[in-house]
């Protein structure tokens, strides 16, 4: 396990990343808002997503409608991945948010 100011750095580095991609869509199509360690993805019809890091068990949680996932840091792929198939953050983020939005979007980079 990395230790605490590794894990908050990372935490907020792919935070400040994600608010950054977001500020890419068009505010009507899908919006956000960040506080402390606090991601929510908005959309018109008020469904909300939300990532955010929990730093006591070292990793990041997005939730998107009915289901969550749980993301911890890979060194070896210099990426988060999920603790059970590892697919990547920005897969899932790109792929709830394309179903959602009813278009393909890229992943965040």
């Amino acid at each position: 396990m990395m230790d605490p100011r590794e894990y908050e750095l990372k935490a907020d580095q792919c935070l400040e990343r994600i608010a950054n991609w977001l500020e890419e869509f068009d505010p009507d199509e899908v919006d956000f808002a960040a506080s402390d360690g606090v991601l929510t993805i908005e959309f018109p019809d008020g469904a909300r997503y939300i990532l955010n890091r929990q730093a006591a068990s070292h990793q990041m949680w997005y939730a998107a409608g009915s289901r969550a996932w749980h993301y911890n840091w890979s060194e070896g792929a210099n990426d988060w991945q999920d603790d059970r198939d590892e697919h990547t953050l920005d897969a899932c983020l790109a792929k709830t948010i394309s179903d959602k939005i009813g278009r393909s979007v890229t992943a965040p980079n």
